[in-house]
């Protein structure tokens, strides 16, 4: 009985998270038990606090009007999650169909209550907003960092987490020793995180926004900050023979890739080298890809 409620509760999770989350959530619910608590109710939108762990601060008007509109003809197809506090209920997930039902008039949303601790609140917060993938640059770093910072994960651990590799985990978390004006302007969308990696290398945060200034003012190309970040730093540095580090968006690929492919994958200009060690080795990966013709019988 507790395995088929089990399985019951992670299809409906499955449904308000999206297809990875049961995984993660099994593992951070005690001793890998059903949600503590679970109640299907109708809530009051004026009983929902915000979810102090809401890692996304930039909300689309337009998409929430349109969300708005769905709602007003539609309704809520998928619940709230939300939990118990003393005085009404947190929102754990679901700050977009709540900003939206406000819009819309209701005074009431379908909801799913859950007595989740403050740290699995967090957890499941901070996974679902990444997992979406709608967050801008900052906020995705600012989420990968409370997860270190709060809840002891390691770089190894936020990687698998997220579905990432440990290197492109790393370099968002770079982000955040930018100036807070700096990043700012990638939150506004004034400058692109590819603008803004080239200034990590300058020596201070005063150098760093006098240089997102002069990147603004000029509208320089990724390319053209990288030459102007150069030259503040003297030019041509001594030449250190060493390989040339690649785009960490490249590497995420290649991981991905070689994950998927169960060998060696590399992505080199406009080229993709996939190795194999054998001839069966070949017909296992072409088998994956599809591209292997059926043998009559």
């Amino acid at each position: 009985m507790a395995e088929r409620n089990k399985k019951a509760l992670g299809r409906g999770l499955d449904s308000i998270f999206g297809q990875d989350v049961s995984q993660f959530l099994d593992e951070i619910q005690s001793n890998g038990r059903e949600a503590p608590g679970r109640r299907e109710i109708e809530v009051a939108v004026s009983e929902i606090r915000p979810n102090p762990y809401q890692p996304r601060k930039e909300f689309d008007e337009k998409a929430l009007n349109e969300l708005a509109d769905s709602i007003k003809l539609h309704g809520i197809f998928t619940p709230l999650l939300v939990r118990k506090s003393v005085r009404g209920y947190e929102l754990i997930t679901g700050e977009r169909r709540l900003r939206a039902a406000r819009i819309a008039g209701l005074t009431t949303v379908p909801a799913i209550s859950v007595d989740f601790t403050e740290e699995q609140m967090m957890e499941i917060s901070i996974l679902e907003n990444v997992q979406r993938e709608d967050l801008n640059p900052i906020e995705e770093a600012s989420a990968y960092e409370s997860l270190i910072s709060r809840l002891g994960y390691t770089q190894e651990k936020l990687a698998q987490r997220v579905g990432k590799s440990r290197e492109y985990c790393a370099n968002m978390l770079r982000l955040l020793k930018l100036p807070a004006d700096v990043q700012d302007m990638v939150t506004s969308r004034r400058l692109t995180m590819g603008h803004v990696r080239p200034l990590l290398a300058l020596k201070d945060e005063n150098e760093m926004y006098d240089a997102a200034l002069h990147v603004l003012k000029n509208k320089m190309s990724v390319r053209e900050v990288e030459a102007y970040v150069r030259e503040l730093n003297g030019g041509k540095k001594k030449h250190v023979r060493r390989e040339r580090v690649k785009d960490p968006w490249i590497r995420d690929l290649e991981y991905r890739l070689s994950g998927k492919l169960g060998t060696k994958v590399e992505v080199t200009g406009k080229a993709l080298s996939v190795s194999y060690s054998s001839t069966d080795d070949l017909n296992r990966i072409l088998e994956l890809l599809g591209c292997l013709e059926e043998q009559e019988s």
